[in-house]
């Protein structure tokens, strides 16, 4: 019967050895995990004339802290349009350097920078510290959606504070920027 016994514990030793390892390697797939929701871009009509394509994406920084992500496009009656991406921190959290450019590193270490252009939404007076706007047209051509992206932001006390942006959510801004004024439409 001891025989028995120990062979018996051997071979479920095994199976759960081997159990263990395919649940590993699922997970290490990401076979078990959840697909990104599919993308949710809102459009508005902004002003007459003027409509607003924008996706709203939650982010944590590598410190844990909530982001908002606000990637957007305008586009006018006359074609003329910008994209943009919105950086929105927790309130009393952060004090963020507008002086300074976005910059945007690869998985492959590719680096792009982005002016600020917070002065379109802010005047001096009404400035909110957590919050900060840069101009991403310039480089959408060169954004291309890798493994994932890095998103440096400056702050008042020389810090950095980085986010890391999923290839997918790169996807859906460029679908995003890809977009043309159309019939006005209100999305919630």
């Amino acid at each position: 019967m001891n025989t028995f016994t120990h062979q018996v514990r051997h071979m479920l030793t095994w199976l759960l050895l081997v159990g263990l390892f395919t649940l590993l390697a699922f997970l290490g797939l990401g076979i078990f995990l959840a697909p990104p929701a599919a993308a949710v871009i809102t459009e508005h009509e902004y002003v007459p004339g003027t409509i607003i394509y924008q996706s709203r994406q939650s982010l944590r920084d590598v410190d844990g802290q909530p982001w908002q992500a606000i990637a957007f496009k305008g586009v006018s009656d006359s074609g003329s349009s910008n994209f943009s991406l919105r950086l929105v921190g927790f309130p009393g959290t952060v004090t963020l350097d507008r002086s300074q450019p976005l910059t945007l590193k690869s998985a492959r270490g590719k680096i792009l920078t982005a002016p600020d252009t917070s002065q379109e939404i802010f005047t001096e007076s009404t400035a909110e510290p957590h919050i900060v706007q840069y101009n991403l047209q310039p480089i959408l051509s060169q954004l291309q959606p890798e493994q994932f992206w890095v998103v440096q932001i400056s702050t008042v006390d020389n810090s950095q504070i980085e986010i890391k942006v999923p290839s997918w959510m790169i996807q859906e801004w460029q679908i995003v920027a890809a977009k043309k004024s159309s019939t006005p439409r209100t999305q919630s």
